[in-house]
């Protein structure tokens, strides 16, 4: 078997480094692209362009995991395309959300525009959609769970956790570019107010749960199902197990008040 360097981008981060580590256990030859200096990690920053025309150089896959929370998602896209264009072309693999196309949210506007940039490049590239992570769910409810009344919005959510979408890209890097790739979903469905009472619970708190109903047009998509991918419920990690793995670690563990 031909050997595959892949660069992964944000490859020490929440997503992203799971996924080196997917890909190393496979035996895969991977290069970590990140800003921050660390072991074994090439800089670069995709924000100025420094340092990334030599680590995309050599590199038949490059998957995508660096962000950008400040809306600059599609711009640093575009510096990875033209480095990627001048290394000869390597397949680009890139992690993006369910409903960019359907939530009028700003940040999930940056990631379809950034969507576009891959697909327009003219380069093979794999576009991977997933639901909200498990951890991005729990950080949302957390800091209500401390409140005695818990208000949450009446809306649901498929939380999907980092391993499993780790382990799909990893797959992902390792085929052929698929352009637009199935949605990929977690295993269950869950209402908010489901999902708030089990992190307050996981915590050592109880806590009455109050839906309520927001206004606006991003929770009404929201509302409407927009984010969710009930058609793909791959992930195989439920909320339940990944909150048990962190109050086992001590993450969720907090002094009652």
């Amino acid at each position: 078997m031909v050997d595959v360097r892949i660069l992964v981008t944000g490859g020490t981060g929440q997503l992203g480094s799971v996924v080196v580590a997917r890909l190393r256990a496979a035996g895969e030859e991977v290069r970590v692209l990140s800003r921050r200096p660390a072991p074994d990690v090439v800089r670069g920053d995709l924000r100025t362009g420094r340092g990334i025309d030599s680590a995309v150089a050599g590199t038949d896959v490059v998957v995508h995991c660096a962000t950008d929370y400040f809306g600059r998602e599609a711009e640093i896209a575009r510096t990875l395309v033209e480095a990627a264009r001048w290394a000869g072309g390597p397949h680009l693999v890139y992690v993006s959300i369910v409903g960019v196309d359907r939530v009028p949210l700003g940040y999930y506007r940056a990631k379809r525009e950034t969507e576009q940039v891959f697909a327009a490049s003219g380069l093979p590239y794999t576009i991977q959609r997933a639901t909200q992570f498990h951890a991005l769910v729990r950080t949302l409810f957390a800091g209500a769970s401390r409140l005695p009344v818990l208000p949450v919005p009446r809306l649901s959510f498929q939380p999907v956790d980092v391993r499993d979408v780790a382990e799909r890209l990893a797959d992902l890097a390792l085929d052929d570019p698929a352009g637009r790739a199935d949605d990929f979903g977690g295993p269950e469905i869950l209402a908010a107010a489901e999902l708030a009472q089990a992190v307050a619970e996981a915590s050592g708190r109880r806590r009455r749960i109050v839906p309520l109903s927001v206004p606006g047009e991003t929770f009404r998509a929201y509302a409407d199902g927009g984010h969710l991918a009930p058609d793909h419920r791959d992930g195989k990690i439920t909320f339940d197990r990944y909150l048990s793995e962190q109050a086992d670690a001590g993450v969720l563990r907090y002094r009652n008040r």
